[in-house]
């Protein structure tokens, strides 16, 4: 198991929930992180917060332009190497079969799978030279059905299938490539799916937990472990870890 300290990891949608949640392990753990966002105020307050280990650039994974500029970044900030990148980016838009409208779900497509698949292959040479790997994020929403999710669901089983073609595909260059599927854990995107904002979302997440085997939703934190840990792993590649608490196991703690 190699030791992530001293490796540089950059990670996607660093500025909030569990983007900004694996930075703060890394760095704590004493890698070199660069977080990644559209949204230059949040990933500037997790810079500050982190430290001089931490850079902070805007980036929006849809812009071919933005991509290259962040991985010439990373690779300066990280000595010439990248040996994690983590594709923790992600948008939802929830929609009824009768009600959905086509642009929108290619939008989701745009940032959920195309931008993560595009930077993977724009950082493919530095990930080959540090025999690095490639982290994706699918969702508990492949495994149970919730209706109205199935754009959201749609991209994320898309990337669960692509973690497996990958990982085939990069192998034999040492390029491990291995996806994290969660289950409840709060974040903004349960406010853009339409739980409400800050403390009505965080409630109606809560209202889940019965439906996890282990009776509580998840935390940031928890999910970042499993990321470190794929990371380090040198012998794990192809892999969908699901970290749900027991969500999607069917139970109900009454």
């Amino acid at each position: 198991m190699r030791d992530v300290k001293d490796s540089t990891v950059l990670i996607t949608g660093g500025g909030s929930g569990i983007g900004a949640g694996v930075a703060r392990l890394f760095t704590s753990l004493g890698a070199s992180v660069v977080i990644a966002g559209r949204r230059e105020d949040k990933i500037n307050a997790v810079a500050d917060e982190l430290g001089d280990r931490c850079l902070a650039v805007r980036s929006d994974v849809t812009d071919g332009e933005d991509r290259r500029n962040l991985v010439a970044r990373t690779l300066t900030h990280g000595g010439g190497r990248i040996d994690t990148l983590v594709n923790a980016a992600g948008n939802m838009y929830r929609s009824n079969l009768s009600d959905i409208d086509d642009r929108q779900v290619l939008d989701l497509f745009d940032a959920n799978v195309v931008g993560p698949v595009m930077l993977s292959r724009e950082a493919l040479p530095a990930l080959r030279d540090s025999r690095g790997s490639i982290v994706f994020f699918g969702s508990v929403h492949t495994q149970r059905a919730f209706p109205g999710a199935s754009p959201y669901a749609a991209t994320k089983g898309a990337l669960e299938t692509l973690t497996g073609v990958l990982a085939a595909e990069l192998g034999p260059s040492g390029v491990r490539v291995n996806c994290i599927r969660p289950g409840g854990v709060y974040t903004e995107i349960n406010e853009r799916a339409g739980l409400g904002t800050g403390d009505e979302a965080k409630a109606r997440l809560n209202d889940l937990a019965a439906a996890h085997a282990l009776g509580r939703i998840g935390t940031t934190e928890e999910v970042a472990e499993s990321v470190v840990h794929l990371a380090a792993a040198d012998w794990i590649t192809g892999t969908v870890l699901t970290v749900d608490g027991g969500l999607a196991l069917g139970v109900t703690n009454a």
